[in-house]
């Protein structure tokens, strides 16, 4: 078979490897299509760390950062209890341990970090699944204080997981759901996934104030960067919860104690229960991951693919294993 591997910074190279045999409680996965989850890429290709204090080596993991994927089980390991030969399926989570990645024809991985999908659902309308996941635990934390059911939501950053946060907003039962975006072609794109409207983060024309007429009820930064995160604490009078990879730190001022003071909320934990849900919204057609996908190339073209998220012509690109 064939497997990506990015030998070091700014080089991937698409190479022979052998075909994984799947270890206990494992399966064999024909990869069907894996979508770029864009910081990951970026970073790895890039040459830097995707989290403060991680340790890069180069040749780095075959097949990895690859892990939104979905595919076909061809053979089982043993123990393997649900899985079906022939069944397709889809990655619901990165299982955190150092093994070798989707970006690759094939690839063993774990039985209970796979979900059984329809087989009518297409790479593009699928493949990003673990990112819904993700996107979803951060609702579960809204739920914990009593839900967004008719209150008015704000997403901040409309790439990938802004414009998953939209939809499942909407799904969630939100009254109104506002997109923040300093890219007019993302918050086009939030409009037609259901943001009532989009806004530049334009302090000028939306003045700080958590108890107007604008004033969010509750928001989810999707860029973990402290001047968006800042700029919905000033706009929002509930709850700000924090899905962007945070690598700096965010202030928290006296405007923000009172009037009911405002809840600046951490990151919860992946789990099967928010994959689960969020696939049900893909099968109720009330997530749609296909508009995310902004392309498709082979994996010849990583690095054009790469570059093309870093240049923000692309939102995700989803690569084709057996496309020459």
């Amino acid at each position: 078979m064939k497997t990506l591997v990015i030998e070091k910074p700014g080089l991937a190279v698409w190479k022979e490897g052998p075909i994984p045999k799947p270890a206990a409680g494992e399966v064999l996965v024909r990869v069907l299509g894996v979508t770029t989850c864009p910081h990951w890429d970026l970073h790895i290709l890039g040459g830097q760390p995707m989290f403060p204090g991680m340790k890069l080596e180069y040749p780095y993991r075959p097949g990895a950062p690859g892990h939104e994927a979905m595919g076909e089980v061809v053979a089982l390991g043993k123990g393997v209890k649900k899985l079906k030969v022939g069944r397709r399926v889809v990655a619901w989570q990165d299982t955190g341990q150092p093994r070798p990645g989707f970006y690759a024809q094939y690839n063993a991985f774990p039985e209970a970090s796979l979900l059984e999908i329809p087989a009518s659902l297409t790479p593009a309308q699928i493949a990003s699944l673990e990112l819904a996941m993700c996107v979803e635990v951060s609702f579960q934390q809204l739920a914990g204080l009593g839900g967004i059911t008719g209150r008015r939501v704000g997403i901040a950053g409309l790439g990938p997981a802004g414009l998953v946060a939209v939809q499942l907003a909407k799904a969630h039962g939100a009254g109104e759901v506002v997109g923040i975006d300093l890219v007019a072609a993302r918050r086009t794109l939030a409009r037609k996934l259901g943001a009532v409207c989009t806004v530049a983060p334009n302090a000028t024309a939306w003045p700080a104030d958590r108890h107007g007429a604008k004033t969010l009820d509750d928001a989810i930064d999707c860029t973990g960067l402290p001047p968006s995160i800042s700029f919905l604490m000033d706009r929002t009078q509930r709850c700000v919860t924090i899905f962007g990879v945070l690598r700096e730190e965010v202030g928290f001022g006296l405007r923000h104690l009172w009037g009911p003071g405002l809840l600046l909320m951490g990151y919860g934990n992946h789990n099967r229960a928010a994959a689960e849900t969020a696939l049900r919204f893909v099968v109720e057609g009330k997530l749609d991951l296909a508009p995310l996908v902004s392309c498709t190339l082979p994996f010849t073209r990583y690095a054009e693919g790469v570059e093309r998220l870093r240049k923000k012509s692309a939102i995700k690109v989803l690569f084709d294993p057996w496309l020459e």
